[in-house]
């Protein structure tokens, strides 16, 4: 089967660490299964008494994500989402309940990030050559820009009862930089309902960690250092999970240069414009992954203290933002990040 992509404008860089080896707990078998999905691979480690073989999970597994990827892919014409952006201005389109949780999910992150991720951000992601569109290497004119900054906002959709959706302006829906954190909600969710829930979901580097590891500890990943040398490549922080998700984000591997100067495939939605901050790498520790991944995409966006404001606000959620000033990396953690970091 043809492996789905999806198209981010946070393409989320994250290589994480699955500390499980050894076996202490005393309470099942140890799984793995693993596969292709939304252009990357997943893993999910479980631990079950449960007669159901590790075939039989892997089927569940790759049955559900395929039912997301119909519902989420812009790489799938047949897609809802590939139908929606196709619709015109006015028409009311019914949706799945998958399609219709996610898209209430995007609406409240718009509305939480005063627009700094806006799931319509599509026709600027295609513009600047990091979508769907094969990139050229350009700077796209600002008359082009400013076009393509006109037919976005997601304050343009309009969510009915009845699971009916439907768009006041001609904008497209390029909701990739959620779509592996609600994925891996998904994964996640289907273990626990069924009664396990020692397990640890991961796609592309999006992960859940639901009560504990082989070892009967907190299952732990690490966030990576953000470098564009790939043969530097370690550890920057290691994390323990309890019943939580992170999600990183960052700009050092996804970009073009044009006469000296570096632009990020991270598109501010607001000017149209990639990102021109300090900020590296974002990592967001959450309830869902399908909140801290589009939170992790946010905060990239966002000035570096107020996207630390806006997290010490927020009830279960911590993030860990890192700057890079020359050669110097600069961590800024929320107020209880570092009560989750394994010394």
């Amino acid at each position: 089967m043809k492996t789905i992509k999806f198209s981010v404008y946070t393409f989320l860089f994250s290589f994480f660490f699955l500390a499980s080896t050894g076996f202490a707990l005393n309470s099942g078998n140890l799984h793995t299964i693993t596969g292709r999905t939304m252009g990357t691979f997943y893993t999910v480690k479980f631990i079950s008494t449960q007669k159901g073989s590790t075939a039989f999970w892997k089927k569940r597994v790759d049955t559900r994500l395929k039912d997301v990827n119909k519902r989420l892919s812009m790489y799938d014409p047949a897609s809802e989402i590939s139908i929606f952006n196709q619709q015109p201005t006015g028409a009311a389109m019914k949706i799945s309940p998958d399609f219709h949780a996610v898209l209430l999910r995007s609406a409240h992150l718009y509305q939480l990030t005063d627009g700094a991720w806006d799931g319509t951000v599509k026709p600027l992601v295609d513009l600047w050559g990091f979508g769907t569109r094969k990139g050229t290497g350009r700077v796209p004119e600002t008359g082009r820009i400013a076009r393509a900054l006109a037919d976005t906002g997601f304050n343009h959709i309009q969510i009915s009862p009845g699971h009916r959706i439907q768009k006041r302006r001609a904008v497209t829906l390029d909701l990739g930089s959620i779509a592996k954190g609600y994925g891996v909600d998904a994964v996640a969710q289907l273990f626990v309902s069924s009664g396990i829930t020692n397990l640890l979901v991961e796609i592309g580097g999006e992960l859940y960690g639901s009560g504990l590891n082989p070892k009967g500890k907190p299952w732990s990943v690490g966030i990576s250092r953000p470098d564009k040398q790939y043969a530097r490549q370690s550890l920057y922080k290691i994390i323990r999970l309890n019943n939580q998700a992170i999600a990183t984000s960052g700009n050092y591997r996804n970009f073009f240069e044009k006469n000296g100067k570096t632009f990020s495939h991270i598109i501010d939605p607001r000017t149209g414009f990639p990102v021109n901050n300090a900020i590296v790498s974002t990592s967001v520790i959450a309830k869902d992954c399908t909140l801290a991944d589009g939170l992790a995409t946010a905060l990239m966006v966002m000035d570096c203290q107020k996207g630390i404001d806006l997290v010490n606000r927020l009830d279960n959620t911590e993030c860990l933002l890192i700057e890079k000033k020359g050669q110097t990396l600069i961590s800024h953690p929320s107020k209880k990040f570092n009560d989750l970091v394994k010394e």
